[in-house]
């Protein structure tokens, strides 16, 4: 059942950039292993040519001592070697079926058997906690459940080495704790697992050894129990990551609100929420998948329809129906999908940046060099590390991705910031370069609210919480009560 891996000197170059220098560890069969590294680490491309997305451009990668390179994920697929990609790999228009058996479908004679991948796809789906009909189309899923059909397409395949990339970003803790359980099910099985997360805590727990890699290379192996979770952020930083979070500066309470919302209602998703945020504020938005949050915010700017009671923008009643009119008042968001619909990441860098504000380098006509300039300016207040300025966005890593998504929404210079899970599938230092950018908006006198499902990252970063529960507003608990306890106490109505 179990397979044992070994790269040796594995190299992979895009043209003249070099990803993967010499990289050569071995894997035990029937283990866990924490894969741990930044992002742009090199760990998805090495990932990609263990599973057959990629071929690497030198070295071997060997399975059970034999040399392997597989054309495809179809071919490494037969060896039992799966990989559940960070980003979603689904087919909207298909059912959630159709997704679990693409490319490997049932059939009776010449048809399609459709009634055998329902009743398998039922199977897997009650193995990872998903209670949907496997005939719902998948673009009726929430993201959340879209994890877990990826995660239930993978147990379908009969994974001897199943590769996990950030498969608990979107899930509830109690999404989580069965997909735990569902991980010592398979090591029990034999089967050996890769479990790439930025989520220190969940790595500490779950796995028996972590492999960490920066900048394209092998640093070290240790068993987990050996090493603490400060210990394993130094080492995928190479530095001291003590000073996570910045200081929060204060806001006066006689500021007034720059961004006053009242009686805010989302059909089917949030009723009657009202809130304010103030310049210079950080306000957080907590609660579990499918508490609102997110569709609250998708209706504030025009996205889903709505109702308001009251809207106030410095003072002044607004009214907008779309994400365009609300950008042209002063507020923009962050989509918590940065590939769906954050980005456009088939587009260069330079289009994807300055895409909300043509109007500044469109005189009628489009000038090409100010948007290049832009670029360069963005990619160094940013930090985002690429290659070259010509690349598309799909060539960034993740970490990268959403830092250019950061700099895009904030190219036109808004006064309020939603920023709906800002971090996910971000590495450690990534996150804190994006802590620290947000506490400078926040500097700079804007009014930012944060939408996130990690509590250390809203009780770390901002001045206040809203908890949401059900499509209601539960509570909004200042700097001095946030803690943990609290805030799952408001999310899950135990309070």
């Amino acid at each position: 059942m179990s397979l044992a891996i070994e790269f040796r000197d594995v190299v992979k170059a895009f043209g003249p950039v070099q990803v993967l220098h010499g990289v050569s560890f071995a894997l035990q069969p029937g283990r866990v292993t924490g894969l741990l590294g930044e992002n742009g680490a090199g760990k998805s491309t090495l990932m990609k040519i263990l599973s057959g997305y990629e071929q690497a451009t030198a070295g071997q990668v060997l399975v059970n001592g034999r040399a392997a390179r597989f054309k495809g994920s179809r071919e490494a697929e037969g060896e039992g070697i799966v990989l559940i990609h960070q980003e979603f790999n689904l087919a909207e228009d298909l059912t959630i079926a159709q997704n679990i058996f693409l490319g490997h479908e049932k059939k009776r004679g010449w048809l399609l058997d459709d009634a055998a991948m329902n009743r398998e796809a039922a199977d897997v789906l009650e193995q990872v906690g998903l209670r949907v009909r496997p005939e719902t189309p998948v673009r009726q899923l929430i993201v959340a459940e879209k994890q877990l059909v990826e995660i239930a397409k993978a147990l379908a395949r009969k994974a001897r080495l199943l590769i996990m990339d950030e498969p608990t970003a979107t899930l509830t803790p109690g999404e989580t704790e069965r997909l735990f359980a569902l991980i010592a099910q398979l090591k029990a099985a034999g089967v050996t697992l890769l479990y790439i997360s930025h989520k220190l805590d969940e790595v500490e727990r779950i796995t028996d050894e972590v492999v960490v890699m920066r900048d394209g290379r092998y640093v070290t192996r240790s068993e987990t129990r050996e090493v603490t979770r400060h210990q394993m952020a130094n080492l995928m930083v190479g530095r001291e990551t003590s000073d996570l979070y910045p200081p929060k500066a204060p806001v006066p309470s006689s500021v007034a609100p720059r961004l006053r919302v009242q009686g805010l209602t989302v059909p089917g998703w949030a009723e009657g929420v009202s809130f304010e945020v103030r310049p210079g504020e950080i306000l957080g938005f907590a609660g579990l998948v499918g508490a609102g949050r997110t569709e609250l915010f998708e209706g504030l700017l025009g996205l889903r329809p709505r109702t308001v009671e009251r809207l106030e923008l410095d003072g002044r009643a607004m009214r907008w129906r779309n994400p365009r009119d609300a950008a042209h008042a002063g507020l923009t968001y962050l989509s918590e999908d940065r590939k769906g619909k954050g980005l456009h990441v088939h587009f260069g860098l330079r289009e994807n940046l300055t895409l909300m504000a043509l109007s500044r380098y469109a005189t009628p006509w489009l000038k090409p060099e100010a948007e290049r300039q832009a670029l360069e300016e963005a990619v160094k207040r940013f930090g985002i590390r690429t290659g070259t300025l010509d690349n598309p966005a799909s060539a960034l890593s993740g970490g990268n991705q959403q830092k250019l998504a950061l700099a895009k929404v904030l190219h036109p210079d808004p006064k309020v910031v939603v920023l709906d899970e800002p971090t996910r599938g971000v590495d450690v230092g990534a996150k804190r370069d994006i802590y620290f950018l947000i506490e400078a908006l926040a500097r700079e006198g804007r009014a930012v609210i944060v939408i996130s499902s990690e509590l250390m990252e809203l009780i770390g970063l901002c001045h206040r919480v809203a908890v949401m529960r059900g499509g209601r507003l539960q509570a909004t608990l200042e700097a001095d009560q946030l803690t943990e306890g609290e805030l799952i106490a408001h999310a899950t109505g135990t309070h």
